[in-house]
């Protein structure tokens, strides 16, 4: 181990007498050597301002900043005006007037004059402000029902009165012997009683103008929503799961005492739930039900039911679902619901008749896998891009149906639908404009790494390129649409926030300058985007970070981004850029880097994302290694000398490597790494492996803990004590297993005050120190 020491501490010094150096301790400072990058870009309502938040003075948080035409740098906003300019402002097109919700209240504000009038304060919160068809008619949610707020008459109407549990029928008085006597004896007490029923019979014949009051039992309440009329409102009731929620050890607290908080929802078919979707109607002042019983394909047993007989011979039913609040054209005539499966394999698109609440399909997607892609988020609970264009009759939606995500629109009254996007290129973000007649797109069209911005005219349009450069473009368009706030990024260069004009091939000027002095006194390497081909003809794309001939040691390691669908061999800055600085370290000490992006990663179509289906291990594993063929074939790397290191999924993939193709890598350090998918989180893992009750054999061959008698090489595990997304329990049952199989090569660090991702330097220092360490212990000749 001496020996080993010496070697890293030769390699450093001898770095380090170069004129430009890489410090370990520095580089995992992250932003505070990098220098704070400003996010959250916005116009204000005049658009005559660009806010965004910033940190340029390495403070404990950001601050709001600001920037006009005309001045030199952005400048610190006061605070009332930073949180003015982070509010939710609701505003027909083109209005000098604007209604907004701030700490529980209602207000209008107009732009012109900077005048600010609160309509609503209570004791209870204001949210969910949504305009009406009408100009100054606004609905909001309070205590869990919908009102109606009228600006010309100042008025403010309850439309709904939903209550939780069940309605608490009066028991009828029982009647004493003496009051039973007094009816019997005198006329004056008869007389009375008989009036007190006639008028009660005399009041139900006429009808209140307060809405009944209706009670949803012990189900969650959730997406309150009414029409642009306010003729109608839709809910959802969701029964209560009996789910288990798992509890995290919390050692380091301020008061000397464990602290054992609930954290997540272990993936299980107990977490399928009953759904219901309701309709309120004010003019009958009545709740019923959506059945959508009859949506295509709502009873089509999955595919991989195919491989279990207990499967196979299961009676048919409906899938549980989940149906999402309507999205309505600007005069409340259609309403559009988004509807999914529960297991994430259909998702339907409806338009709702309310009067009747009945409904007619426009479109149904399926994967045998799972539904997802750019604007097709992957949860099953969420809603994906669903508009309306001007005409009030055509809507707009995403759809992975040729292999990867496009834009379509369908035509409610001919039923036309139409496909505006080709190519084997995806529509990664949609803005309408304020007429609602064109489209403003971010896509990867030049190149999968790139985030390119166009315009398409809605009917007939081809796209329009505006910026197209390489890296990544993050576009806010102004209230007039006649400028863009640009958030913007390459492989060497941090994101910063620019202005350009919205028009065709603009120019980026760029407003902020984030990277401090000591970030830019060293020659940031650009790494390659080099693209190999998979054992199965698939073209894989990966990050090459290659040395100086002088000081190539042959040796390489291999990165592993998280998240799985995630990209990182792109040509924007890395969220991982830790570890984009912490390669070109690596380089300088003759290593040659290589992260690719695997199996499973975002950026490449849907045959790509689903490629890991019911096996996490397999081809994004097999990916890895045909990386390391090309590496040794053509790169000159000793097959011997070859690290992989990686966290979260990459952690995953790591063990997976190092335990089901023992001896293809020399050495691995795995963070916070999945060890069995059984005990990970419900949503994410359903979706890649089905339910552990089931499909048992997906998460059997996709977790590292069924292979831990097969660990060859040399292992190093590091995990934070207070994950509460990869529990800490995750490695800790993985090290019971390597202990009782007698395991010698392995090594555990944990780090008691860190969750998933790491806080504090510190924990970084010392992380990266043993994976640098281990790399130059285990790859370099001795």
């Amino acid at each position: 181990m001496t020996k080993n020491i010496f070697i890293l501490a030769f390699l450093i010094f001898s770095i380090s007498g170069k004129s430009q150096t890489l410090k370990l301790e520095e580089i995992m400072k992250g932003e505070s050597f990098i220098g704070n990058q400003p996010t959250n870009g916005r116009w204000s309502l005049d658009g005559k301002k660009v806010y965004f938040e910033w940190n340029p003075t390495d403070d404990l948080g950001q601050n709001t900043y600001s920037w006009q035409k005309g001045a030199a740098k952005p400048v610190l906003v006061e605070p009332k005006e930073a949180v003015f300019s982070k509010l939710d402002f609701k505003r027909k097109p083109n209005s000098d007037l604007v209604y907004y919700t701030d700490k529980g209240g209602l207000y209008s504000y107009t732009i012109s004059t900077k005048a600010v009038k609160k309509i609503i304060q209570q004791s209870a919160p204001v949210s969910n402000l949504e305009l009406g068809t009408a100009t100054g008619i606004l609905f909001f949610e309070q205590n869990d029902n919908l009102f109606k707020y009228n600006a010309k008459e100042g008025t403010v109407l309850q439309i709904t009165n939903f209550s939780k549990g069940t309605k608490k029928e009066k028991t009828p008085e029982k009647e004493s012997f003496l009051k039973t006597q007094q009816k019997e004896l005198f006329l004056f007490i008869r007389d009375k009683e008989a009036k007190k029923q006639w008028n009660v019979a005399k009041n139900k014949a006429v009808k209140s103008d307060f809405a009944k009051e209706y009670f949803y039992g012990k189900d969650n309440f959730f997406n309150l929503k009414a029409n642009p009329n306010g003729n109608f409102a839709t809910f959802s009731l969701i029964e209560q799961s009996d789910d288990k929620k798992e509890k995290m050890e919390v050692i380091i607290t301020d008061d000397g005492y464990n602290q054992t908080p609930d954290t997540k929802e272990k993936v299980s078919t107990a977490n399928l739930v009953k759904t219901k979707f309701g309709i309120y109607s004010v003019a009958k002042d009545t709740v019923y039900f959506v059945n959508f019983s009859t949506l295509s394909h709502i009873q089509d047993a999955p595919k991989y039911y195919e491989n279990y007989d207990n499967l196979k011979s299961k009676p048919k039913e409906d899938k549980l679902i989940m149906a999402q609040p309507p999205v309505y054209n600007e005069d409340g005539t259609f309403g559009i619901v988004e509807i999914r499966s529960q297991d994430n394999k259909d998702r339907w698109l409806v338009s709702l008749n309310p009067e009747n609440g009945t409904f007619k399909e426009i479109e149904h997607q399926h994967d045998d896998a799972w539904i997802a892609g750019p604007g097709i988020p992957s949860y099953s609970f969420d809603s994906g891009t669903l508009g309306f264009l001007a005409d009030n009759e055509t809507i707009y939606f995403q759809s992975e149906a040729t292999g990867y995500s496009h834009l379509y629109t369908y035509n409610l009254k001919s039923g036309t639908k139409t496909q505006l996007t080709k190519g084997n290129w995806e529509v990664r973000d949609v803005q309408l404009s304020k007429d609602k007649k064109t489209f403003y797109l971010t896509t990867n069209t030049t190149h999968p790494g790139n985030r390119n911005f166009y315009k398409l005219a809605a009917v007939g349009g081809a796209l329009e390129p505006i910026l197209t450069k390489d890296g990544a473009h993050e576009v806010v368009v102004s209230p007039d649409e006649k400028s863009l706030l640009v958030r913007y990024s390459y492989k060497n260069i941090p994101w910063d926030f620019y202005i350009a004009d919205n028009k065709k091939n603009t120019t980026l000027q760029q407003i902020s300058s984030s990277t401090t002095a000591s970030f830019k006194n060293y020659k940031w390497r650009e790494p390659e985007v080099i693209t190999f081909k998979a054992e199965d003809g698939t073209p894989i794309n990966a990050r090459l970070y290659t040395p100086n001939a002088e000081t190539a040691n042959k040796a390489a390691v291999i990165f592993v981004h998280g998240a799985g669908y995630l990209q990182n061999a792109h040509n924007y800055w890395s969220t991982y850029y830790r570890e984009y600085m912490f390669h070109n370290l690596l380089t300088d000490l003759g290593y040659t880097v290589l992260d690719i992006d695997y199996r499973g990663s975002d950026g490449y179509g849907r045959d790509f994302r689903t490629g890991i289906y019911r096996f996490m291990g397999g081809k994004d594993l097999s990916d890895h290694l045909d990386g390391k063929k090309v590496l040794v074939e053509k790169y000159g790397i000793d097959a011997n000398r070859v690290g992989i290191y990686g966290g979260s999924y990459g952690g995953f993939i790591t063990l997976m490597g190092m335990l089901t193709t023992p001896g293809e890598f020399a050495s691995g350090a795995a963070l916070r790494s999945v060890t069995d998918w059984a005990h990970y989180n419900h949503g994410y893992t359903g979706n890649i492996l089905n339910f552990p009750e089931t499909d048992p054999e997906a998460y059997k061959k996709s977790s590292p803990i069924y292979y831990a008698d097969n660990l060859k090489g040399n292992l190093v595990m590091l995990h934070g004590m207070v994950d509460d997304n990869v529990g800490y329990k995750d490695i800790v049952r993985l090290s019971q297993r390597f202990i009782e199989l007698q395991k010698k090569n392995w090594s555990l660090a944990s780090f008691p005050v860190e969750s998933h991702g790491f806080k504090e330097t510190y924990s970084w220092i010392d992380e990266y120190s043993r994976i640098l360490n281990l790399f130059n212990a285990t790859l370099l000749k001795k």
